[in-house]
Order: C-alpha cells, then structure tokens, then sequence
C-alpha cells in the first residue's frame, strides 16, 4: 500500500498528502472527542477541549519531533547532527508520543492554570483519550512498513518488504522476502491500548462514586507502562541505553507504569506517607448557577 495518499502539484512544490498524517489527524480528533465526553461527564465544560487543542496540538507536534530527534542522537545516531535540516523534515517520518504527551500536557497546564480549571480533572479526561487516539494511528505504522519485531511463524504475522527491513533481517539470503513474516508490534499496542482504555472508562463509570480525582490518568500510567513494558520485548529497532540491551523507552515506560502503581496506593491510602497527601476527593469545577425566576 502505498503511504502517500495523492500529491498536489504546485509548480515548484509539489505537496503529498500521506495516510500517516491523516491517521494521526483522525486519532487527534477521535482524542478530543473523547477527552470531551469525559470532562463533561465530570462536571468541566466541554468548550475548553477545543479551546485548548489550538495550543495542545502544535505542542505535541513539537516535542513529539524533539523527543525522537534527541532519542536518535542519544543511542549513539549521526543523522540528525550531520545534517540538522533533517530535523525538520517530519515527512520522513520520526515521532515519539513521549515528546507529544510530556509537551501536550504541558501546554494543557498552562492554559488550565490560565483559565483556572482542574488539572486532575484534565488529565482523568484524557486518560482513555490517548489511548485511543494512539490505537487509531497505529495502522500507519503497518502502511509504512515500520514498527515491527523480528521474524515469526505465527499465522498473524506480516510481510516487510526489503527495503523497510534493518539488519539483519535485511540479508534476503537467510530472510527470504517471499516467506518471511514478522511481529506487527504495532498491532500489539493498538490492541493493548484498545483493552486498557475500555477498562479504565469501565471502571470510572462503573465505580463512579468511589473514584477519586487522579485514579484515571494513575491507571492510565500503569497500564501503558506494562503494555508497553511488554511489548518493547519485540521492538529490536528500539535505541538502547550504551552498554545495555535495554532501551530508553522500555525504562522510561517502567519508571511510568511504576508511578502509576504508587499513585494508586497512595491515593486509596494503602501506603500511608506523612509527607504525602493522598489528594483532594472532589473535582474543582465551576459551581452550576442558579437562575432567578
């Protein structure tokens, strides 16, 4: 399949309109959408979503680019230092939803502190929102023949061409391309993230009562820190802290779904800590006015 979609000529430029970029733009809107639905239902208004996605997104865009930019660079990569132009040319692919989440919730904080809305109440809302929103945007991963594991002989698994293949699966003597099959890990995740999301609006609508502010987004830390935990097993592509054969992403997911485990404790005060407080048991929403007649 091809990943570009259909290229506008225009004269001296010509501008390619690729499934990658309108997957993403679908998972984005699939994202607010939900986050909407969540903070309405806790009480927020849903006009701040939208407001917000003005600032939000081009955060995201960002530090999505710079995580994986500093990734590269980090495991020892030359590509981005010899020719720094490259940095901007995202077209040729080169994401990373650490950069996109830890610069989208920064940009959300600040407008929320701006506009004096809840910052728990933000982040249980987006909780199953990006989840989602990254499962809609796997399948560009499979059109781009990206993000897969190594060789496998289960019925599910897919072909690589060899020109998307690294080494050494890229030697067709020992891989042939005819009958090899490879891990879609992509797939793994969309459908983890799927799993985790349905649980987490299931248990906050299901317990809604006894769910306290910070439980979604705590949940949502530790279960795409295990998935991905998990799943990083079968990402070879993945840069690996020197020395090691563990990668930063597979640590970083680890220290996340850690936190979220803590978080929880804490929060229901299963551990006791003087010098933490478990959290406020109430949302800071806006008191509903009362209309005279």
């Amino acid at each position: 399949m091809d990943p570009i979609i259909f290229t506008l000529d225009l004269g001296k430029f010509q501008l390619a309109f690729r499934w990658y970029g309108l997957l993403i733009a679908i998972g984005v809107m699939v994202s607010a959408w939900l986050t909407e639905r969540e903070m309405t239902r806790r009480g927020g208004k849903a006009e701040f979503v939208w407001d917000a996605l003005i600032w939000v997104l081009p955060a995201g865009v960002i530090g999505a680019r710079a995580w994986y930019v500093l990734n590269d660079i980090f495991g020892g990569g030359r590509a981005f230092l010899d020719d720094p132009g490259r940095i901007l040319r995202i077209t040729e692919g080169g994401l990373h939803i650490f950069g996109a989440v830890l610069f989208g919730l920064g940009a959300a904080y600040l407008y929320a502190r701006r506009h004096k809305v809840d910052m728990l109440l933000i982040l249980d809302s987006v909780a199953p929102a990006l989840l989602i929103g990254q499962a809609v945007a796997r399948p560009a991963n499979f059109i781009n023949q990206e993000l897969y594991g190594p060789p496998t002989d289960l019925p599910w698994g897919i072909p690589i061409e060899a020109a998307h293949r690294i080494a050494p699966w890229n030697d067709l003597s020992l891989y042939p391309e005819e009958i090899t099959r490879f891990h879609p890990t992509f797939a793994y995740e969309m459908f983890w993230n799927f799993l985790a999301a349905g649980l987490i609006l299931w248990i906050t609508r299901r317990y809604e009562e006894k769910i306290k502010p910070g439980t979604a987004f705590a949940g949502w830390l530790l279960l795409a820190g295990v998935g991905r935990v998990i799943i990083e097993a079968f990402r070879p592509d993945q840069t690996r802290i020197p020395g090691t054969d563990l990668s930063w992403s597979r640590l970083i997911y680890a220290i996340l779904a850690v936190i979220g485990l803590f978080w929880l404790l804490i929060r229901y005060e299963v551990i006791k800590l003087p010098f933490l407080s478990p959290g406020p048991e109430k949302y800071k929403v806006p008191a509903k006015k009362r209309h005279k007649y």
